[in-house]
Order: structure tokens, then C-alpha cells, then sequence
């Protein structure tokens, strides 16, 4: 993608709709009149006076023990140094916004105007009673070690400053795994350390706690090797001198065991790396581009273990695995201070965690069969929700036991309940599949390629490998509308079906083949279908020449789906197909079907509307558990819907024991599992919410869906066809780009499920009976 429109899609998604990143959002009702007395006069009263007699009951009564200020004063911003707090601002949201998603936690961002260390440290003291703790952000040394160890001396709330201390401790976690599948002892190992700046140190101060010798240090900045004898040496950097008879980063390099990256693109050869002891430990973590490229790295020497800042290798060293869920185990022990007993027992729960077994939602992320220890898996994957659990449990163990604690935890399975009941799984399941496409994206034809959108999508889905886009249609207008759009499509595939005679005359002569006995009488009229994108994309996919196909934007559902179905037809021992949409709410994903295709179903074919959507479900590392709705609950009315529902359970229950399902009931009850267990405690859905919803008929779905979606502020993915022998999937009339893309990822995920479905079978594994 060109940096023209890179540039202009990063300043369009921070402007578009509502400015910036993050919004406040009130956390209890505020409809009523009574509501409004309550949350403010004269009902606030009642918690100010708490608090006025126990000052501590702030926690109780506000937002304080779940608020973290993310403060910068810009002088240090990312890789584009001292542009100032406004500039940086659009960093700190985005810090804030990562805080929420991996561990929902609240964050104001405070741009301070102030580069005097004094000024900064009395403007931030004088906020503690507003947050529960601080996250100090793009901050340049020397000023950054000063200001934090004011204010941790001088505040009574958590203080850290990520750029220091996030990468030393995920790095630490990394140095521990590798040196024992390096079979290397901490307390042996010589580290050269490339850049000296505040990472740097704290990376350095920490492997020495955590049992390396200063000694074996040896630092490196852009003059050289940090020497004893070096003239005005810097007082930061002179904690890790050295009196050794080295002068430049080659030299220290020579029989070291580790090496650390915190400094620049491409600044270690080939050669330096060679001159690295038996069984070498790299950790080149300069962005975007590593001190030495990852395949050049390991194709260099066998012995190696590599790990870098990047995604796309092994190994990332990604801050994200950290400080997320510090603060929040530093948060719900109402921690003084994060402390070295803290960081400690975060480094080893990370470095912990990448030793167990990996769970299937982790493999299904990252397009993996089974992930496991060793020298390509060296630190948890930054989409593993488990370490929730494991780090902020152990940094909250260790606050109490190190004494910086006002809050004892007793029962630690139920706080390792509420932190799982705090990771929402709606953005982590479209993380999840965005990662498992990208990691063996597919050829997407699109039917509807004259079309803005439709380009904009393919443009983002090739940027981000999600997927490989095929365009159709006239290849004069697609192409004007990628020049008039500066939109970035070079080398992708464009087929005007009308310059195609020969794919044309085959595609024709296999539907009338197909279709002549029901209503397509000639390969000539067939060959005037092949004219309509929907009939020849759908052949592209059935003849293996695209593998899905997505339409649907400018063409109403069935236009659109009856090619589908009449050029590649239904899955073996599927008799229907159906229309799902994944509904992206607060509470999680939430699956609705039939939303789009059979508009009165029978009960019979309610039951194979339910086992399409539970197969499908399954096909995101979800365990269906359906409800097949109604207005009746259990037989409490009687008519033509609760009837065929009820029949429709039946027949589940009694063919597919295996199947999780109950009803027929109401929506309410399928989504309050507290309610149903208290009414019909029987039921089988009464343990935990439904998540995979039957509707009796398309208008009471297709209605549902869009109420959703426009007042509860679901996000809706879909519809997803579901039932084809090959993927084909049909957006709205008039979707966004994004729903675009997120349905060009649906069919890449369909793609690479169906794949791994047939491997089996042709490898003879699956016989039949």
C-alpha cells in the first residue's frame, strides 16, 4: 500500500464518526428522574459523606479502583521523538485503549504541557486522589527515571513507567524460557546489550534480579561499548560500565551468549552473529525492522533462538503481555506501589505460562495444530486470553505478600472467575479469526468489483493478508475507480467476464449439464447466464479457480444466492441451506438463525437450521449452546409457533443427544441463565446463557438481528451462508467496508475449514461405515 493512502486511512479511522479513540461511558442508569437524583444531587451526597469519614471508600463508591492515567508530556513519542503532548495525545488513547481490551480497565490520558521534572511530579501527585494508579508513557531519559522514582517515593497508588519496564519484563520472561531450552544458567550468561536509553536499563537492572551478574553485562550506545574510562559518561548509563578490553558492538560480541536489541535497523551482521557463542539467544527488538532480519538470523545458524518486536515471527516481544495485567492485579489488591517482587512474578508467570499446553482457541488464531514449547514458542502469544488469569493473579499474590496490598484476596478461584467474566470475547473472536485467516489467506473472487467499496475492501483484505482479491467486471471502470480513489490494487487479478469466451463456454456447458433438466434448455442460454458476475464468480469456485466468493452489495439476497446454489449446490447430507449472523454484543459473540433465507420453516427444518448453525459455531473454537425460540416457555401457549418448536427440540433431543439445546422459550430466558434456572430449573440451558439462537421463521430473526444491531449497539457480522459445498458469501444492501472486510474473513475462515474437513478424508482416515 502506498503511504499516500496508508497515511490517509490511519488520519481517517481517527476521525471519521467521532473523534479519537475512547469515550466515558456511565455505568449505571440515568433514564429516570429518580435515576438523575440518585447520581448526582441530593443523592451523591450520601457517598461524599462515606467518604469523608473513611477516605478509603472512594474505592467503594467510584470509578477510582478500576481508573489508570496514561501521562505523557510527549517528548518521546513512539519512534518520532519530541513532537509535543498534543501530538503524542493520539498515542496515549491508544495506550488507553489497549488497557481496556485485554483487561477492562478504564483510562483517562493526560498530555502534560511540561518538561521540568519538578513541574510534572507536582502536577501528577496532585491527581492521585482521581486514579487507582499511573501509567507514565513516552517519557525521554534521563527525565523518565527521574520522575517515576519521585513519584512512586512520593504516591501511594501503583506507578510505572511502561517504556522501561514492559519490555524488560516481557524480554525477562524470554530470557528465562531460552536460556533453559539453550541449556544456559542466568548467573553464566555474558549479554551484550545494544542501546543504552531507559528500556535499555531497566532490561539490564532486571535480568541482573533476576540472577545475571553486572559483569557479564556489556552495554553498547552509539559511540561504542560503554567503557569505565569513557570521558562524561552519562550517571544512568555508568550503572552498567565495564572494564573490559572491548570497544565497539563487534567486538562484544565475540563468544557473548545473549544478545539484547533496543537500538536500530540492521546494525548486526551476519558475521557478528556467527562470532556468538554455542546456542546463542537473540533478541533483535528494534520496530519495525529487527537489528538483524528474523530469516537471515536463523538461516545463519541452526543453534540459534530468535526473538523479535514484530507479529509476523516467532517470538514477540510485545509489552502487551504485561502491563495490562500488572495494573490489573496491582488494581484489585488496591496496591501502593508496583514493585520489584511485582514485576518479578509477573516475568515468571508469562515465562510459566508459554511452558503449558496451549489452549485450541491460541492454535486457532494463529492457524496452528498445536503450539507448543520450544525454540519457536518462547512467550505466550499475545491473543492468549490465559494470561488474564495467571499474570494479574500472580502480580496480586505478590503485592500482598510483599506488603504493598489494602486488600487481601481469600478466595482465589472466585477472583480468577471474575477476571474471565471481565475479558469480553466479542473483539477477541474477530482477533482471533482475522489472525487464523491472515495465516493462510485464500483467493476472494469479488462479483461486485465496479464498486468503491467493494475495491476499498479488497484493498484492506490484500494490505493486511487476509485474503488475495480476484476482481470482476469491466476492467475500464474498475480500473478509473482505483485512479480516481488513489486506491492501492497493483498486481491484483481483474476479469471482465465478457473477455473471457473460453472460461464462458465452459462454464456454460457444466450448468446446462446440471440445469437441463430443470429449466436451463441450452448451453447458449446458459452461456447469456454466465453474463450475470453471480453465475461466473460462482463458477470460478466451483471450477477451483477462486476459492469464495463474496457479492451482494448492490443486488438484493436471492438474486445473489440462487446462482450459488444452482453451480455448486449443498454440502454432502445437507438438504437447505441458512443465513447466520454473528452478533458482536457486550456479553460476547451471540450467534441468530435463520436471518436471511427460509422464511417459515417447518420443524424439520428448524432441526437442520440448528445443525447447520452448531456445526458452524463450533467452526470458531465455540461450544454451541442453542435455544430455539418462541413466545412460549415449555409448553406455557399453545399455537402453530410454539408447536413446531417444541417439535423441533424433540427431534433434537431424541436424534442428537449430544447436542446442547433446550426450548421452546422465550428470548429472555435463553439469554438469562439466572432467570431460567430460577423458572425452569430442568432445563438444560439453565447453567449458563444460550449463545447460538433458533428463530421460528426469517421475520421474527431477520427483525431481531436489526433491533439489536441499531438500539443494543451489536455489531453484526454476516449474514453467513451456511450449507454450500463451497463458500459463497452474500453482504447487505449498502454494507460498510468493514462489514466487508469482516465477511471476506468469515469466507477465508470457511475456506480453510472446509480444507481441513476434506484432508482427512483424502488421506483415507474417514471411511465409511
Amino acid at each position: 500500500m502506498s503511504k499516500i493512502n496508508r497515511k490517509q486511512d490511519a488520519l481517517d479511522y481517527h476521525s471519521q464518526g467521532r473523534p479519537g479513540k475512547i469515550e466515558v461511558i456511565p455505568t449505571k442508569p440515568y433514564s429516570s428522574q429518580r435515576d438523575l437524583t440518585l447520581a448526582y444531587s441530593p443523592g451523591v451526597a450520601e457517598p461524599c459523606l462515606k467518604i469523608a469519614d473513611n477516605k478509603d471508600d472512594v474505592y467503594k463508591y467510584t470509578a477510582k479502583g478500576n481508573l489508570v492515567a496514561v501521562i505523557s508530556n510527549g517528548t518521546a513519542v513512539l519512534g518520532l521523538g519530541d513532537i509535543g503532548p498534543e501530538a503524542g495525545k493520539p498515542v496515549m488513547e491508544g495506550k488507553g485503549l489497549l488497557f481496556k481490551i485485554f483487561a477492562d480497565i478504564d483510562v483517562f490520558d493526560l498530555e502534560l504541557d511540561t518538561k521540568n521534572v519538578d513541574e510534572f511530579v507536582n502536577i501528577v501527585k496532585a491527581l492521585e486522589p482521581t486514579f487507582g494508579g499511573v501509567n507514565l508513557e513516552d517519557i525521554k531519559a534521563p527525565e523518565c527515571f527521574e520522575i517515576e522514582r519521585r513519584l512512586k517515593e512520593e504516591m501511594n497508588i501503583p506507578v510505572m513507567h511502561d517504556d522501561q519496564h514492559g519490555t524488560a519484563i516481557i524480554s525477562a520472561a524470554a530470557l528465562l524460557n531460552a536460556c533453559e531450552l539453550q541449556k544456559k544458567k542466568m548467573d553464566k550468561i555474558k549479554i551484550v546489550v545494544n542501546g543504552a536509553g531507559a528500556a535499555a536499563i531497566s532490561c539490564s537492572r532486571l535480568y541482573v534480579a533476576l540472577g545475571a551478574k553486572k559483569e557479564n553485562i556489556v552495554m553498547c550506545d552509539r559511540s561504542g561499548v560503554i567503557r569505565a574510562d569513557r570521558e562524561k559518561i552519562d550517571p544512568i548509563k555508568a550503572e552498567f560500565v565495564t572494564k573490559r578490553d572491548l570497544h565497539t558492538l563487534e567486538e562484544a560480541m565475540k563468544d557473548s551468549d545473549v544478545f539484547i536489541g533496543l537500538s536500530s535497523a540492521d546494525c548486526v551482521s551476519v558475521e557478528m552473529l556467527k562470532s556468538m557463542a554455542k546456542n546463542p539467544i537473540v533478541m533483535a527488538m528494534a520496530n519495525p525492522n529487527p537489528e538483524i532480519a528474523y530469516d537471515l538470523a536463523i538461516n545463519s545458524r541452526k543453534d540459534i533462538i530468535m526473538a523479535t518486536g514484530r507479529s509476523d515471527y516467532p517470538n514477540q516481544v510485545n509489552n502487551v503481555l504485561g502491563f495490562p495485567y500488572i495494573f490489573r492485579g496491582a488494581l484489585d489488591v488496591r496496591a501502593t506501589a508496583i514493585n520489584e517482587e511485582m514485576k518479578i512474578a509477573a516475568v515468571r508467570a508469562i515465562a510459566e505460562l508459554a511452558k503449558k499446553p496451549v489452549p485450541e482457541a491460541v492454535n486457532m488464531a494463529y492457524n496452528a495444530k498445536n503450539i507448543k514449547f520450544g525454540k519457536e514458542y518462547i512467550i505466550p502469544k499475545p491473543m492468549d486470553f490465559r494470561l488474564m488469569t495467571n499474570v494479574s493473579m500472580a502480580v496480586a499474590k505478590a503485592a500482598i505478600e510483599s506488603g504493598v496490598a489494602r486488600k487481601t484476596i481469600t478466595d482465589w478461584d472466585a477472583y480468577a472467575e471474575e477476571l474471565r467474566k471481565r475479558l469480553g470475547t466479542d473483539d477477541a473472536i474477530m482477533r482471533a479469526i482475522t489472525n487464523k485467516a491472515k495465516s493462510d489467506p485464500k483467493r476472494v473472487v469479488f462479483a461486485e468489483a465496479d464498486n468503491y467499496k467493494i475495491l476499498k475492501a479488497a484493498q484492506i483484505v490484500k494490505e493486511d493478508n487476509i485474503a488475495i482479491p480476484i476482481l470482476l467486471g469491466n476492467k475500464e471502470k474498475i480500473q478509473q475507480i482505483i485512479e480516481e480513489s488513489a486506491l492501492e490494487l497493483d498486481g491484483v487479478q481483474i476479469i471482465d467476464p465478457a473477455l473471457e469466451p473460453e472460461r464462458t463456454k465452459k462454464y456454460a456447458q457444466s450448468l446446462y449439464e446440471k440445469r437441463q433438466r430443470r429449466g436451463v434448455t441450452s448451453v447458449a442460454e446458459a452461456a447469456k447466464m454466465m453474463r450475470d458476475r453471480n453465475y461466473f464468480g460462482s463458477s470460478m469456485v466451483e471450477f477451483g479457480e477462486a476459492d469464495a466468493m463474496i457479492s451482494g452489495l448492490t443486488k438484493n439476497y436471492a438474486t445473489t444466492i440462487k446462482p450459488a446454489l444452482q453451480i455448486i449446490g449443498t454440502e454432502e447430507g445437507v438438504s437447505r441451506v441458512a443465513g447466520m449472523y454473528m452478533m458482536m454484543t457486550e456479553k460476547g459473540p451471540v450467534f441468530f438463525g435463520d436471518t436471511t433465507v427460509n422464511v417459515d420453516p417447518t420443524a424439520e427444518e428448524l432441526v437442520d437450521v440448528a445443525l447447520l448453525l452448531e456445526k458452524s459455531v463450533r467452526k470458531f473454537n465455540i461450544t454451541p449452546r442453542i435455544a430455539v425460540l418462541s413466545y412460549s416457555n415449555f409448553g406455557s401457549n399453545e399455537g402453530i409457533v410454539p408447536e413446531k418448536t417444541r417439535k423441533a427440540v424433540k427431534i433434537l433431543h431424541e436424534k442428537y443427544p449430544d447436542i446442547i439445546v433446550d426450548g421452546e422459550m422465550q428470548g429472555n430466558f435463553a439469554i438469562n441463565s439466572a432467570m431460567l434456572k430460577d423458572n425452569f430449573p430442568f432445563s438444560s440451558l439453565a447453567g449458563a446463557p444460550a449463545n447460538t439462537l433458533i428463530f421460528p421463521n426469517l421475520e421474527s430473526g431477520n427483525i431481531a438481528y436489526k433491533l439489536l444491531q441499531e438500539l443494543g449497539g451489536a455489531e453484526a457480522v454476516g449474514p453467513i451462508l451456511l450449507g454450500l459445498k463451497k463458500p459463497v458469501h452474500i453482504v447487505q444492501l449498502g454494507s460498510s467496508v468493514r462489514e466487508i472486510v469482516n465477511m471476506v474473513t468469515i469466507a477465508v475462515l470457511d475456506v480453510q475449514a472446509k480444507e481441513e474437513e476434506a484432508g482427512p478424508r483424502k488421506k483415507g482416515l474417514f471411511k465409511k461405515k
